[in-house]
């Protein structure tokens, strides 16, 4: 199976394609897109949404796992990431992937074994558990790494235990399971 995960950003986005070999996990593709300051934020989400397809094209990964979207106290911040996160869920589902979705906690916790491990306690893992020389940097690489990771060591078992609300395939999910959800399910 080949995960793409990406930790979406309104300036820098991170993502990680990464495979499962036998026992062990493979990075295929890793990086970050950086969005020119001066562009508008329809230009960079379009960006981002090209950029993420052609890497999809180039993989072809199964899956898409995100990660979701958290408070922000910056309400035209969280604005921005959420119309960045719509994008590469529209990507995930024009391209038929299956989409799953984690919050920050998840991924640390199933990357470090800790729900408050730091980016550097991370990036330091990601590298170790896919064998890599060098830690990559920025953060927003190690992150994307850290999801698509996360996706991987979930295992397919854990479909059979998220809501339906967390794992979209296209024309699989329901709008009214959605709307039904808890509101903590939706924001997070």
């Amino acid at each position: 199976m080949v995960v793409l995960g990406v930790d979406p950003g309104s300036r820098v986005t991170g993502y990680g394609v990464v495979c499962q070999e036998g026992g062990g996990f493979v990075v295929l593709a890793s990086g970050v897109i950086r969005l020119h300051p001066r562009s508008t934020h329809a230009e960079r989400i379009g960006q981002i949404y090209r950029e993420l397809e052609r890497v999809i094209t180039d993989f072809r990964p199964g899956r898409l796992a995100l990660e979701t979207a958290f408070l922000s106290r910056n309400v035209q911040s969280a604005l921005k990431l959420g119309q960045v996160r719509g994008a590469v869920i529209a990507l995930a589902m024009n391209r038929d992937l299956l989409l799953h979705e984690y919050a920050p906690r998840e991924v640390k916790l199933a990357v470090t074994g800790k729900g408050a491990a730091s980016k550097e306690q991370v990036a330091f893992m990601v590298a170790r558990i896919l064998a890599l020389t060098s830690v990559p940097r920025p953060f927003d690489e190690t992150d994307a790494l850290g999801i698509a990771l996360c996706d991987l060591l979930r295992g397919e078992s854990r479909d059979s235990l998220l809501p339906p609300t967390k794992s979209w395939k296209r024309g699989g999910g329901n709008w009214s399971s959605f709307v039904s959800a808890s509101p903590e399910m939706v924001i997070r």
